[in-house]
C-alpha cells in the first residue's frame, strides 16, 4: 500500500483558552479524493492550515510527501496547490502580470493550461489586464483556482472554493475537476458547505466535529449504510447498536441514528412499529456534527 501523502498525528491547535483541533489523526492516501464537512467554526480551516503548514500548530506532527510540514522542500512545495477560503491575490496586479510572476516559480507551470481556463472562463483580453483589485469576487476566485491548478500538482487544497461563483461557474469548476484533475490521479481535499458539490466529485467524506475527524468513509457506502431507525423505546435495548451515531427520544418513541445498517437494524425492522428510513448526506451531516 502507498505511504500516505498527508499525515496528521495528534495535531492540537488552541486560539486562547479555546480548542480547536483535539488531538486530530488523519491520513490521506495518493489518489484519494476526499470531502471536508464541518459546522461553521468547526475548524475546517485551521485544520488544513495546520496540513500546510500555514498555521503552526500546538502539539503533534504533520508530513506531506513524507517531509515535516515546517520544513518542505522547494520540491514537495511545487507539488501542491491551494486555493483559500479567501483570496490572497496581488491585487494590483493584471492577471496576465500575477501568471506571468508565478509562472517563474514553479517548474511545471502549464501555460497552455493557464490560457485554456481563462478561455473557457470567460477572461477576454479586457479582463486579463485590467487590474486584479477592480475585478468581482467570482472574477478573483476563478483566478485563484487557476493558479492553483497551472502547475498541475499532485495534491490540491480546496477551502470554500465555489463560495463566490453563480451556479454557471460552479458547474465548470466541477467539470474542470473532475475531467482534468480527479482524472489525472490528483490527491484532493475539497471543503465545502454545498453538499451537492461533494456528492458529485469526493469519493470520500470526512466529518470533523469536536477538533477530531468523527467519521470517515466512501461516500456510496456511508450513504448506503446510514438509517435512522425510529423504534417503540420499550422495545429499544439499552445498549448502542451497531454503529449507532446518537440516538434521541421522541415522546413514545426513541430516534437512532446508525452509519451502517448490522444485524442490529435488521432484527429491529422485524418489529412492530419500527421504521427504518435512509438518510440524504444532508440529514448525515447533520446528526454527525450536532
Amino acid at each position: 500500500m502507498s505511504a500516505a501523502i498527508v499525515r496528521m498525528s495528534s495535531v492540537s491547535k488552541y486560539f486562547g483558552s479555546q480548542r480547536v483541533l483535539a488531538d486530530l489523526d488523519w491520513q490521506i492516501a495518493p489518489g484519494q479524493v476526499v470531502g471536508l464537512l464541518g459546522r461553521n467554526g468547526a475548524g475546517k480551516s485551521t485544520l488544513l492550515e495546520c496540513m500546510l503548514g500555514l498555521r503552526e500548530a500546538d502539539g503533534g506532527a504533520v508530513t506531506l510527501f513524507g517531509e515535516d510540514v515546517a520544513g518542505l522542500s522547494d520540491d514537495a512545495r511545487g507539488r501542491i496547490g491551494y486555493v483559500p477560503q479567501r483570496t490572497d491575490l496581488f491585487d494590483w496586479l493584471t492577471p496576465v502580470q500575477m501568471f506571468d510572476y508565478f509562472r517563474a516559480m514553479y517548474p511545471r507551470w502549464n501555460t497552455g493550461k493557464v490560457d485554456g481556463l481563462l478561455s473557457r472562463w470567460d477572461f477576454g483580453p479586457e479582463l486579463r489586464n485590467k487590474p486584479i483589485k477592480r475585478l468581482s469576487g467570482g472574477e478573483q476566485q476563478k483566478l485563484a483556482i487557476i493558479r492553483a491548478l497551472a502547475h498541475e500538482p499532485e495534491l490540491l487544497i480546496l477551502d470554500e472554493p465555489v463560495s463566490a461563483l453563480d451556479p454557471v461557474g460552479r458547474r465548470a469548476f466541477l467539470r474542470e475537476l473532475v475531467d482534468q484533475v480527479i482524472e489525472r490521479g490528483t490527491t484532493v481535499v475539497f471543503s465545502t458547505h454545498i453538499l451537492s458539490d461533494l456528492e458529485r466529485v469526493a469519493f470520500d467524506l470526512a466529518f470533523l466535529k469536536d477538533g477530531r475527524i468523527a467519521l470517515q468513509g466512501q461516500t456510496d457506502a456511508l450513504l448506503e449504510g446510514a438509517r435512522r431507525v425510529v423504534v417503540p423505546a420499550a422495545t429499544l435495548p439499552g445498549a448502542p447498536l451497531a454503529g449507532e451515531v446518537r440516538r434521541r427520544q421522541e415522546g413514545a418513541m426513541t430516534s437512532v441514528i446508525v452509519q451502517a445498517q448490522g444485524d442490529d437494524v435488521a432484527r429491529l425492522a422485524r418489529e412492530p412499529g419500527v421504521r427504518v428510513e435512509p438518510l440524504t448526506l444532508e440529514d448525515l451531516f447533520i446528526e454527525v456534527t450536532q
